[in-house]
């Protein structure tokens, strides 16, 4: 029998109970404390907090017969959540993220320890954001329903498409772009993403359209969702998906250092053995199949990656490979790593 963490449940002061009180039509269940005092949740905001727990079981592997512990009742509170807490400064209980995707696993552990993160959307184009998670509508792994105002619908292609008073006019002294960002619809901008929205209207990304990988089979992948994956793993610090006009797909994994050191040393691996080295080593690859191969549970046969290849340096922003915002620079690696890229191909 497996054991997992859960928050504890928050008790209630006598008296709390506002059964008859409503917030915009939805009936009050009970109080919640936060900041600064209570605050009412509603039967639709604890629906919600249901849903995306019963999502992070699932998330987890939690498999019927699995057994649940209070998150309180666990060796985990006192020795690690609650000094993530602590580094935060121990008070807070929300957070709002943007610029990169947060990941759903890691969004899930984050409410796990008792911080929840709304993640957000938007891009230069729409003035900042154009959807955001809110704490009574969360749906941990989107970036939440379009704000007041603004209209998002998917395009057929899977482009997503934005509409409403945020957007810029244009590009500046660029008729061109402008011209090209724009639909045939007036007031519709294509933003360049790729993604789709659920029977909530809440969005999902699943990635840039000018990076999808079209393989010689004429399968098209959007690579990011199996590159966040692969970085999930401790052993790995960046990854690259490659494929384009190829048998299949690929990938190119560089090294988390600390996470190296302890593995020599755990394996009895020379200290002073860097990737270059470490690569050709049958225990290496092998501990990063694991990986590969849970990123590939996420995809279809024809999209799961066949081979990796270790690559001898890191990606960073000091050496070009990654943008300020720690996104690859895709077309970079591609030039300085060519040998590297046709290696699982050979």
């Amino acid at each position: 029998m497996r054991v997992y963490a859960v928050p504890a449940p928050r008790t209630v002061a006598p008296g709390a109970q506002l059964a008859d009180d409503r917030v915009d039509g939805d009936m009050v269940l009970f109080q919640r404390r936060s900041t600064g005092g209570r605050r009412p949740v509603t039967a639709r905001q604890f629906a919600a907090d249901v849903r995306s727990l019963a999502a992070g079981f699932l998330s987890a592997g939690i498999r019927p017969g699995d057994r649940v512990a209070p998150l309180a009742a666990t060796s985990y509170e006192w020795t690690v959540y609650r000094r993530l807490r602590a580094a935060l400064g121990g008070r807070v209980g929300y957070a709002i993220s943007g610029g990169a995707p947060l990941g759903a696993r890691l969004g899930h552990f984050l409410r796990g320890i008792g911080i929840t993160v709304s993640e957000g959307y938007g891009t230069t184009e729409t003035n900042a954001a154009a959807t955001v998670n809110l704490p009574h509508a969360l749906k941990i792994g989107t970036v939440g329903p379009p704000l007041p105002g603004v209209e998002i619908r998917i395009a057929d292609d899977g482009e997503i498409l934005i509409k409403g008073p945020i957007l810029v006019q244009g590009y500046w002294r660029n008729e061109q772009a402008t011209w090209e960002s724009q639909t045939a619809d007036d007031g519709w901008l294509r933003i360049g993403d790729l993604g789709a929205l659920d029977e909530d209207g809440f969005l999902a990304i699943s990635g840039r359209k000018k990076e999808i990988i079209v393989t010689a089979g004429g399968k098209n992948l959007a690579p990011e969702a199996l590159e966040d994956r692969l970085r999930t793993h401790p052993l790995i610090s960046q990854a690259v998906v490659v494929g384009d006009r190829r048998p299949y797909t690929a990938a190119l994994i560089t090294l988390d250092a600390a996470a190296l050191s302890s593995w020599k040393r755990a394996v009895g691996r020379p200290e002073h053995a860097g990737p270059a080295e470490l690569r050709d080593d049958p225990d290496l690859p092998a501990r990063l199949q694991t990986a590969v191969d849970e990123a590939n549970t996420a995809v279809s046969r024809a999209e799961s990656i066949r081979r990796f290849r270790i690559l001898p340096v890191d990606l960073t922003e000091q050496n070009g490979h990654l943008t300020p915002t720690l996104k690859v620079e895709r077309a970079l690696v591609h030039k300085d790593f060519a040998a590297d890229i046709e290696e699982p191909y050979r």
